[in-house]
């Protein structure tokens, strides 16, 4: 069985790609779109997408679990700066970790990260994680999930500050973020792999208000479809994951905490409740 959210893991597109000389409608800096054909990528047929498990792809930023400093980590993809220090310390941690990645492990006191340290507390050894309930497929649950669980697996960062929150999590006044395993959110009745299908159901489906899909084959080939591939707004309204209900699973005690401001006391206070709609989370002043 396929392991969810593998950092070794590439993606293609499900369609055969084009390339269009006009500003992207997802990157203020990219000067060009990628646009879908209406054929089917050749490695997708390989793949039998037809028969894949398919998935919401999450409107965040990708991070991923690994060990650092001999425990489980949260890494975050470097946001680089044009200035010499960031570059400076790309290079320290490529070297240290022997990697040529872009990823960075999430200290408790960089304030760049700061949205990122606050989904995980390295004491406990555990990551605020927003993934299906295991009673019910309707329903979303919010726990503090180990760390050590979650190694070498990819996962998003989604809430207040992160792309302009899509969900609708949280406030200004009091930001709200959660990890989602890769592939963990399943799309239940999903359009066959289609271009006019696929189109005609982000747009009239309630369930197609997603910024994509990714499909997750049974040879272990991952392929996307993100709205804009096919000239379609997001977001576009209110989002099919901002409007699952969700109840809170985080139990312990409010003393273990390093702050009143802590997202983990915040959710331990609402252990056991259920709202209606991810949007709805509020907290008691």
């Amino acid at each position: 069985m396929r392991r969810l959210g593998s950092v070794q893991q590439k993606m293609a597109c499900v369609f055969v790609p084009d390339v269009k000389e006009e500003q992207s409608r997802k990157r203020e800096c990219q000067q060009f779109q990628v646009i879908a054909t209406e054929n089917v990528n050749p490695v997708a047929v390989e793949a039998n997408v037809d028969c894949a498990h398919a998935t919401e792809k999450l409107d965040g930023t990708c991070c991923y679990v690994s060990l650092y400093k001999g425990q489980p980590y949260l890494w975050a993809r470097l946001d680089m700066k044009p200035n010499k220090q960031t570059e400076k310390r790309f290079r320290k941690y490529q070297h240290s970790h022997k990697t040529s990645q872009g990823w960075v492990p999430v200290e408790m006191d960089n304030k760049q990260y700061c949205w990122h340290s606050s989904v995980v507390d390295y004491l406990a050894g555990v990551a605020l994680v927003l993934r299906p309930d295991s009673e019910s497929e309707d329903l979303l649950e919010i726990a503090a999930v180990p760390l050590v669980d979650l190694v070498e697996q990819t996962l998003e960062l989604i809430g207040t500050n992160v792309n302009g929150n899509p969900y609708g999590l949280g406030s200004k006044k009091q930001p709200v973020h959660a990890l989602v395993l890769h592939g963990s959110i399943c799309i239940r009745n999903p359009p066959p792999v289609d271009f006019q299908q696929l189109r005609d159901w982000f747009q009239e489906s309630p369930e197609g208000c997603v910024e994509g899909i990714v499909w997750h084959c049974n040879d272990g080939t991952l392929v996307k479809v993100h709205r804009h591939h096919l000239g379609l707004r997001w977001p576009d309204g209110n989002t099919f994951f901002g409007g699952r209900p969700v109840v809170i699973n985080i139990n312990r005690a409010v003393d273990e905490y390093n702050s009143s401001k802590d997202l983990f006391m915040l959710f331990s206070i609402l252990n056991g409740r259920c709202f209606s709609q991810l949007q709805d989370i509020q907290f008691d002043s």
